[in-house]
């Protein structure tokens, strides 16, 4: 007779199975939208029978946004690791610099998940919505953060509304998962014209410069 698993086990193979549905959701997702992610998409790229989804998750909405949310918490968990990582005594301007490249490289290179909320964040219904604002709001309250710090250090030009910088820059960085195409240029080319924008357009010093040469 065959051995019976044990309840550890069983737990453990339903757990996996679980993650590769949701990997597999934030691989359909991201790529065909949520108009167009059907369970059976999901089931074939998790290899596993329809049906068997709904062992997991009661709807298909349930699924999408535990992937929605994922999405954004994931993009937090990383790119505070990045800035704890920075050496003591990295000025907030170089912080803000690492934080953009972080967010463009998890979004467009490592994380379905991330791609997936960020490309469907005005798709989803309003119940889906709410879970992905509140995670985002979170996510905002990093970046806020790491403006204000280089305000109250004087590296920002003098006028700069922190509220409207803030939500200009993630939108620049979120529709990058629409426009972006490797064949277009490489990711390193954008990253590193995203972080001289930013500098560049938040450093007193670059309005000073325009008024030198002029």
């Amino acid at each position: 007779m065959a051995r019976k698993p044990a309840a550890d086990e069983v737990g453990s193979k339903s757990a996996r199975t679980r993650q590769r549905i949701l990997d597999a959701a934030a691989h359909v997702l991201s790529r065909k939208g949520y108009a167009g992610t059907r369970l059976t998409d999901v089931a074939d790229q998790a290899e596993i029978q329809a049906p068997a989804i709904y062992y997991y998750f009661p709807s298909r909405d349930v699924l999408i946004e535990e992937v929605m949310g994922s999405g954004i918490a994931s993009m937090r968990d990383h790119i505070a690791e990045v800035l704890d990582a920075l050496p003591p005594g990295t000025d907030p301007l170089e912080r803000i610099e690492a934080a953009v490249e972080a967010h463009l490289r998890y979004s467009l290179e490592i994380s379905d998940y991330t791609t997936a909320a960020i490309r469907n964040a005005g798709q989803v219904p309003e119940g889906i919505m709410a879970c992905y604002a509140a995670e985002a709001a979170k996510y905002g309250d990093t970046w806020r953060k790491l403006l204000q710090d280089a305000d109250d250090a004087g590296m920002l030009r003098h006028g700069l509304d922190l509220t409207a910088a803030r939500m200009l820059v993630l939108g620049a960085l979120n529709w990058a998962a629409e426009w972006w195409n490797p064949r277009r240029g490489t990711l390193d080319v954008v990253v590193r014209t995203a972080r001289s924008l930013v500098r560049h357009g938040f450093s007193p010093q670059e309005a000073t410069g325009r008024r030198s040469r002029a």
